[in-house]
C-alpha cells in the first residue's frame, strides 16, 4: 500500500523541521491534574484526569478513527504502583477532516478521561499515571511525550 510509505515520508519531513527547531514535547503544552474517590472495600478507585491544551495544539484522540494514526492516539497507562487499569472512558473527540491522510480524531482546549482502578486489597501506596499523547498545531507536531500524574492516598 501506497499511503504508509508516504505517511512516513510526511512524518519524517514534519519532525525534521518542526521538531528540531524546537525544545518543547508534547507532555509541554499539555497541563493534566487527577482528582480520586477513597478506594472501595475491594480496592477499585474511581479517578478523574482532566488535560488542558494549550490553545494552538491539539493531541489526537482515543479511538483516533483512522488506522494508519493508531500509535499516535492518546492512552492511559498505569506507570508504577501496585494497580490496574480495569476501566476508561475517553471523551469522543472532533472530527478533524484531512484529504491527504484520512479523517481522524482530536481533542482540544479541555477534556476528562474517567477510569477505574483496581489496587490491591489494602494497598494505599501512591500510583503514578500516564498519559501517552502527542501534541500537534495545523502546521507540525511536537515528539510524543507522556502526562505523568502522581495519586497519593
Amino acid at each position: 500500500m501506497l499511503l504508509r510509505p508516504a505517511l512516513a515520508l510526511l512524518a519524517a519531513l514534519v519532525l525534521s523541521t518542526g521538531v528540531q527547531a524546537q525544545a518543547k514535547r508534547s507532555e509541554d503544552v499539555v497541563k493534566g491534574t487527577i482528582k480520586a474517590e477513597k478506594p472501595d472495600a475491594e480496592g477499585k478507585q474511581a479517578v478523574t484526569i482532566t488535560l488542558d491544551i494549550d490553545k494552538e495544539y491539539h493531541i489526537y484522540a482515543n479511538p483516533i478513527g483512522n488506522e494508519d494514526l493508531t500509535s499516535n492516539q492518546t492512552t492511559l497507562t498505569v506507570v508504577s504502583g501496585k494497580a490496574k487499569l480495569t476501566s476508561i472512558e475517553y471523551p469522543k473527540g472532533k472530527l478533524k477532516k484531512d484529504e491527504i491522510i484520512g479523517d481522524y480524531y482530536i481533542y482540544d482546549g479541555k477534556i476528562t478521561i474517567k477510569a477505574v482502578l483496581q489496587r490491591t486489597k489494602g494497598e494505599t501506596g501512591p500510583i503514578e499515571l500516564g498519559v501517552k499523547l502527542m501534541s500537534c498545531t495545523s502546521t507540525r507536531c511536537l515528539q510524543p511525550g507522556t502526562v505523568k500524574l502522581k495519586l497519593e492516598q
